[in-house]
């Protein structure tokens, strides 16, 4: 499919996001039509990871701008138009300093969720900023914020300094956000997807070989080679990328 095609049908996509009987355009269905409902309960959470051929997201230093090229970066500009949340552990909040809003593509804002235990990411961040989104900060209970004041705040109960991922999940849910992309970093992908907590994830890799850095997951090890899960995969190819859409859906716990 052309890119000139593929601008004149967004927004076709964009409204059968909006009004559930609309169907999803067919150049569109085999990546986006997943995403609309969820097989296992009322809401559809989507992990995002951009990656090397040799698995690697950032630089030893922590540098990942920009794995991805055009194409990857539009895809995920595109996964941000199309939910209702956003979603991104403090640790890439804090060395990214991300505006997790839609720039790249048509589409309105999502809600901007910060997962931070401690209340560590700082009141001037980007993601903080007033762009007429929804900004959510989740904590741990009894953790004293320091957040500009229109940023809602969810307390949570924590376990070794840890936020469950289904706690997080219905916490939102409750809030009437219920499509949710969960966007980085490694670490809490990984975390939502080892609890079970994601319906599909899609990994973006790109022609680059780092040889050094920082993994696209952080997971248990394990022994053996049937231990590890073999997944359902589809890949799409986004120009000189590879967006493998893994169907995560039979191992997916329900939230609400």
């Amino acid at each position: 499919m052309n890119e000139s095609a593929q601008q004149d049908s967004w927004p076709d996509l964009l409204e059968a996001f909006v009004r559930a009987p609309t169907p999803v355009p067919s150049e569109w269905a085999p990546v986006f039509g997943p995403l609309r409902t969820g097989a296992c309960d009322a809401m559809m959470v989507v992990g995002q990871l951009g990656q090397t051929l040799d698995g690697r997201i950032a630089t030893v230093t922590g540098q990942s701008k920009y794995i991805n090229g055009p194409a990857g970066l539009t895809h995920l500009h595109r996964l941000r138009a199309v939910v209702d949340a956003v979603v991104v552990g403090v640790g890439t909040a804090t060395a990214d300093n991300p505006r997790l809003n839609v720039r790249l593509v048509a589409g309105q804002h999502p809600a901007r969720v910060v997962i931070d235990p401690k209340a560590r990411l700082a009141p001037d961040s980007l993601v903080w900023s007033n762009d007429g989104a929804r900004r959510l900060v989740i904590v741990a209970d009894q953790i004293k914020v320091n957040t500009p004041p229109e940023v809602e705040v969810v307390s949570l109960e924590s376990s070794n300094g840890q936020l469950a991922p289904a706690d997080i999940l219905k916490a939102l849910f409750e809030r009437g956000l219920k499509r949710i992309l969960i966007e980085g970093g490694a670490d809490t992908v990984s975390r939502f997807m080892q609890a079970g907590c994601l319906d599909r994830l899609h990994v973006i890799v790109a022609p680059i070989i780092m040889g050094s850095g920082r993994p696209g997951f952080s997971l248990p090890a394990i022994e053996h080679m049937d231990q590890a899960v073999r997944i359902k995969m589809h890949p799409h190819p986004l120009e000189d990328e590879m967006l493998f859409d893994c169907d995560l859906s039979a191992q997916r716990v329900r939230i609400v």
